[in-house]
């Protein structure tokens, strides 16, 4: 039995986090003994990762404030469990790992887990960039350093992580995570006031300016202006009508009666399901963006920036354009909308064969297990 200590930053819905309980939920326990250490708390998916029988510890870090005590009770941790793989996640769970591997009986393998592009070292938090910079420096102690993303794996190494540490592995998605339902699809809608005459657009993003809003907000105008049977709809976190910025930019470029917010949604599948177009407009910083693969297999044609891999991950069954350009992606969206029903439902279930052929979780699980095995000294 290989165990496996998995030490990630925190436990929120985002996406590290969701493709690591879709790993846990899918790897073989005759094979593996996981174990789950956060930086911070719990968060909302420790409970899940609880529910699977597999124990969670935190380390109750405050956020962005590393301390003494934290790493001493670290240390206490890994030693208690005494991996054969420490497994980080996100800069502050890969460091953490190389960290605890030090005082670790046994000589643990050590891996890297790279979950973002990075086009502009500048944009990052001050912390964050000396994070990254001292990761580069230490970036030959992981056996291997995965990357969900071939952008994110280039653009790091040009940074000076080790070239040959590189493993690629994509994020996973099951069958049966977001499949077309035409009766959610029609409840939706109508608890929403669109009819079957609208084409709806939509992104879920919460409101940072990584995921550029504006761009998308800017486009939205344009094909409105086309097209008065075009709706637009956004959800994420702080993309509600309590967000001043947001609700001023809507007004200013008119869009009040064509767009909603619906702020964070703990369910997906019936925002999904409401689109005839998804969107994702992020200018820097996606290496995978989960919101393009669960669209997709969704049945939903995707038009995104083409930040990260984006522009492979949707291939031929839908569009990208360059960021901060809102008259290409308006053009982009146009097209789609000009393409009709039938052709949109054809993009649609070529995005989902996509997805399933391309993306399988369970394809994904077994190239992690792979690597765990071959990891193990």
């Amino acid at each position: 039995m290989i165990r496996v200590c998995h030490i990630i930053t925190g436990l929120y819905a985002h996406g590290a986090e969701r493709m690591l309980l879709k790993l846990l939920s899918g790897l073989d326990r005759n094979r593996f003994e996981p174990t789950v250490i956060s930086l911070m708390d719990k968060g909302t998916v420790g409970p899940a990762i609880e529910s699977l029988g597999i124990p969670v510890l935190t380390v109750d870090l405050p956020r962005g404030r590393p301390h003494p005590t934290g790493l001493w009770r670290l240390i206490r941790q890994v030693r208690a469990i005494q991996p054969h793989i420490l497994q980080g996640w996100m800069y502050h769970g890969n460091l953490a790992a190389s960290l605890a591997a030090s005082f670790v009986n046994g000589d643990p393998a050590i891996l890297w887990n790279i979950r973002q592009s990075l086009y502009d070292l500048d944009r990052e938090k001050r912390l964050t960039r000396r994070l990254i910079q001292l990761c580069a420096k230490l970036s030959g102690s992981p056996g291997r350093i995965i990357y969900n993303s071939m952008t994110s794996a280039r653009q790091h190494e040009a940074l000076g992580f080790k070239e040959d540490r590189r493993a690629f592995i994509p994020n996973g998605f099951g069958v049966d995570d977001f499949s077309p339902e035409p009766e959610l699809r029609n409840r939706t809608r109508q608890e929403w006031g669109f009819t079957d005459q609208h084409v709806v657009i939509g992104m879920a993003a919460r409101h940072h300016p990584m995921k550029d809003h504006n761009n998308f907000l800017e486009a939205a105008a344009l094909v409105a202006e086309r097209h008065d049977h075009v709706r637009f709809v956004l959800a994420g976190l702080h993309v509600d009508s309590q967000n001043d910025d947001l609700l001023q930019r809507i007004q200013a470029l008119q869009l009040g009666g064509n767009i909603r917010l619906l702020g964070e949604l703990r369910e997906m599948n019936g925002f999904y399901q409401s689109l005839d177009i998804a969107t994702l407009t992020s200018a820097w910083g996606e290496g995978f963006p989960n919101v393009l693969g669960e669209a997709m297999l969704s049945g939903v044609p995707c038009v995104a920036t083409d930040i990260g891999d984006s522009s492979t991950i949707i291939g031929d069954t839908g569009l990208t354009v360059n960021a901060h350009d809102p008259v290409a992606l308006s053009k982009a969206l146009t097209t789609l909308v000009e393409l009709g029903q039938s052709g949109r439902d054809s993009l649609g279930r070529q995005a989902r064969a996509r997805i399933l052929h391309s993306y399988s979780l369970p394809s994904i699980i077994e190239q992690y297990a792979s690597l765990y095995q071959s990891s193990v000294r």
